[in-house]
Order: C-alpha cells, then structure tokens, then sequence
C-alpha cells in the first residue's frame, strides 16, 4: 500500500479575509504513485513552546501562561491551536494545496497569548493528520485512512503572525471586560473628560502609580 507524506512549506497572511487569517502551504506526497481521487483531511495544530528560547521580555509577558522561569521544565507543555479540515482534490505523486487557518486576537485565548508574547523568531507549531483517502484500485473505488502517525513539524515565522493581526488591528490589541467593568470604565472616561479608552486606562494606571509610591513613601 503507498505511504502519504505531508509537509508544511510555507505560510502567509491572507491579506483579504474578513477576519484575521493565514494561508499554509502544504505538500502532500504519494509514494505508490497511483493516482489518489480525493482526501477529507483533518488537521490538529498544536503549539511546541519547548522547542524555541525566549527572551527576558518575552519570559515575562508569558509568565501568566507558563509561570516563573524556574517552573519552566514542569509548566512549558504544549498548547492547543487549531483544528482544521480540508478536501484535497485528486493528484497523482503529489501536490501542493492552500489551508485556510483562521487566527483570533482574543488574548484570553492561550494561543494568542502565547503569540502575542513573541518579539521574533519563529512559533514552533506541529501538525497532526488524520482522515479519509479514497483512491480506484483496478476499477474499484478502495478507502483507507490516514494514519495518526502522521505529522509534520513547522517553525512559522512570528513576523507572518503580527503581519495577519496587523492587517485588520495595525498598532492595537482587544481585551475583552465584564459589561459592569465596561460601564465603570465609561463613567470614569466621561467624569474625566477623556478623549479615548487609551488615555482612559493611561489615566487608571497613572493613579495606580501615584497611589503606589505614596504607599511606599516612608513616614517622616
């Protein structure tokens, strides 16, 4: 029986999705070299965090992830992305096909987060297949499935990441509050007579300051 073999070979931002999104590249080989009609391919994406070095900076913007740095060994365990299915056409030998891989810039959610976090260098992602091939066999259609041995590891680029978020949210981020927060936040913006959320919460953490170092002050 012919052995599939799947490579990612590229990724790019897909400059006009509605939401954020990217584009993978990814090969698909057949070895026994009959032709294949179709596959129904699904594809789990998991993020290898161990496998790449960090920064200080980047240590401590992912401290809420994965804790202090000497807990590393213990709390640097891989996190889920994405799962995604495609229908490949037929091909004989091999081919190349486009998958869509949708992207969220929920920071509450640890995949964002964890990109986020990232100055440069790459994401050490790794993509695990599983599905249906369905091929003719001496006039007879045959099925097989693909085997959950098959994966295929890929240092995407965090510049293709900021690139996609960049595309719809240039210079900025969301952060997602209870409604009550949101109607403190906007009384306190009204009250103060704030041009925007950004001088709004510059406003908050300028008082925090004050208030800090007056704590702080030994008494006399």
């Amino acid at each position: 029986m012919s052995e599939l073999d799947f490579t990612c070979v590229g990724a790019h931002a897909d400059r006009y999705a509605v939401t954020p999104g990217m584009t993978l590249r990814l090969r698909i080989t057949d070895s026994g070299g009959e032709p294949v009609d179709a596959i129904a391919l699904r594809c789990q994406i998991r993020i290898e965090p161990h496998l790449r070095r960090y920064s200080a900076a980047e240590a401590a913007r992912l401290a809420d992830l994965f804790g202090e740095t000497h807990r590393w060994a213990d709390t640097l365990k891989p996190l889920q992305f994405t799962t995604l299915s495609v229908m490949v056409p037929g091909f004989t030998g091999e081919t190349t096909i486009d998958v869509p891989l949708p992207c969220t810039y929920d920071l509450e959610v640890a995949s964002a987060k964890y990109f986020n976090g990232l100055e440069d260098g790459v994401i050490p992602l790794l993509l695990l297949f599983s599905g249906t091939v369905f091929a003719r066999h001496e006039g007879r259609m045959r099925v097989r499935q693909v085997p959950w041995s098959k994966e295929a590891p890929f240092p995407l680029p965090v510049e293709v990441w900021r690139e996609t978020v960049d595309l719809h949210f240039p210079g900025s981020a969301w952060l997602r509050v209870r409604r009550d927060t949101l109607d403190a936040l906007q009384h306190f913006k009204s009250t103060a007579a704030l041009p925007g959320w950004d001088s709004t919460l510059l406003a908050l953490l300028e008082q925090a300051r004050s208030s800090q170092e007056r704590t702080d002050r030994p008494c006399a």
